[in-house]
């Protein structure tokens, strides 16, 4: 069946299935495209909506208001837009601080040094024999 040294089950074992396929590029960048313009969709109708309450009730509180909370809309827009899809269990991970297994200190011991004190020899030499040599 097949020639290559490969049985016909082992090829259907590495088998890709077209439902765990990635998107394309084209198709995530329509996606982010139409995020942007969702959130953006609502600056201008904010905008409009302060310049009639402001004519309505004639108070520029509420006006300020509006306009307020359409001020961090472009950047939350380009932000959402610019996220990239959540990564997948089998994508490997770049970031290789993780990769390490350090301690922040060290796992010996290290002698105390007192400046009060006046150096013993003495004493040094029998914590640390290699200092004596």
């Amino acid at each position: 069946m097949a020639h290559d040294g490969i049985s016909p089950r082992d090829s259907v074992r590495e088998a890709v299935l077209i439902t765990e396929a990635r998107t394309s590029v084209e198709e995530q960048h329509r996606a982010r495209v139409r995020k942007y313009l969702f959130i953006m969709s609502f600056r201008i109708p904010a905008l409009v909506l302060a310049a009639l309450s402001y004519g309505a009730w004639q108070n520029p509180w509420i006006a300020m208001a509006i306009v307020g909370v359409s001020i961090p809309l472009p950047w939350m827009a380009v932000l959402i837009a610019n996220d990239r899809p959540p990564r997948t269990a089998d994508e490997p991970s770049r970031y290789g601080w993780r990769a390490t297994d350090s301690t922040a200190l060290e796992a010996r011991s290290h002698p105390v040094v007192n400046l009060d004190e006046e150096p013993d020899l003495d004493r040094r030499a029998i914590s640390n024999p290699r200092a004596t040599s």
